[in-house]
């Protein structure tokens, strides 16, 4: 029997995609042409590989098991085919794009397309806003990485932890609090700002609160680190942001910053990629660049 590997690359696609849909889009092909390529698998296999459960599709027992093997031996005849291939960034063409909130993109942005243009000229940069619904974006290859606090739970999706952060409570520097040091309960008794992308009025500082018989009162809520500055530049608002990550925009703000006076964990910044990129010399380059920015720019003094 002759073996296409076509056909080991679409079933990698499937498995990773848990649906026809799904792989025809990252494959770049119809979702009918798809289905004839896993019916060719079924045909070949024995087994149904993707079955219907309700409104989507569920990997078969057999699917389940031969998944990482299936994944492993493409990711070897990739790095085969590509091993002798020398990366030329000044010839590269390519688009990366990577996701991340507005503080992180004005701290990363800047350095980065600077690096970008001097050893790529002929690649671009994109910096998407994260958004406001948790998205399958790096798995359908939309997002080439993805930077937050979140450590991914997905097996497909891999990490790397850039450095660690820690909040702060930003103000402006006629707030009435701003020539004190800040008590919980004059922090409690203060208004505040939430950094949301959904628009919701808690967050995990109020659980702390709440151990120590406290609440607070929160006057409106941001979709950006950026708008909730803004908000707390022009009133006696308080919010809470990472302290080095938003170092740049209090600076521009002139706004004042005093520790947080709760116990909060750190802030990880991590970044994320699909796996299906972990070998791809190009995608490799950008990750060093990020890693080495971000470790400089998490350095030194907080905000």
């Amino acid at each position: 029997m002759q073996l296409d590997l076509n056909l080991l690359v679409a079933l990698d696609a499937l498995l990773e995609e848990g649906s026809v849909g799904g792989a025809a889009v990252r494959m770049h092909v119809t979702s009918p042409a798809m289905s004839r390529t896993l019916d060719r698998i079924r045909h070949m296999t024995g087994d149904p590989i993707l079955v219907r459960a309700g409104r989507h599709m569920a990997a078969t027992p057999y699917a389940l098991a031969v998944r990482d093997e299936v994944h492993a031996v493409v990711q070897r005849a990739q790095a085969v085919l590509v091993r002798h291939q020398a990366l030329e960034l000044g010839t590269l063409e390519r688009s990366f794009t990577i996701q991340c909130h507005d503080a992180l993109a004005a701290m990363l942005g800047p350095p980065l397309l600077v690096r970008v243009r001097q050893s790529a000229p002929r690649a671009s940069l994109r910096i998407l806003a994260e958004a406001a619904t948790e998205t399958p974006d790096l798995r359908q290859g939309q997002v080439d990485m993805h930077i937050g606090a979140a450590i991914p739970s997905q097996p497909d999706v891999l990490h790397t932890v850039l450095g660690e952060d820690r909040l702060v409570v930003a103000m402006r520097a006629r707030h009435p609090l701003a020539q004190h040091k800040l008590s919980v309960r004059d922090y409690a008794a203060a208004e505040h700002v939430t950094v949301s992308r959904r628009g919701k009025l808690r967050d995990p500082v109020d659980d702390e609160l709440a151990t120590q018989g406290l609440t607070r009162r929160i006057a409106a809520s941001a979709p950006s680190v950026a708008a909730a500055l803004s908000m707390v530049h022009a009133a006696d608002l308080l919010v809470a942001v990472p302290a080095r990550v938003c170092r740049a925009m209090v600076k521009m703000m002139k706004l004042r910053t005093a520790p947080m006076p709760l116990a909060t964990p750190p802030l990880l910044v991590v970044a994320a990629w699909h796996r299906r990129h972990d070998a791809d010399r190009s995608h490799v380059w950008l990750r060093n660049q990020v890693q080495e920015i971000v470790a400089t720019l998490l350095e030194g003094e907080a905000a």
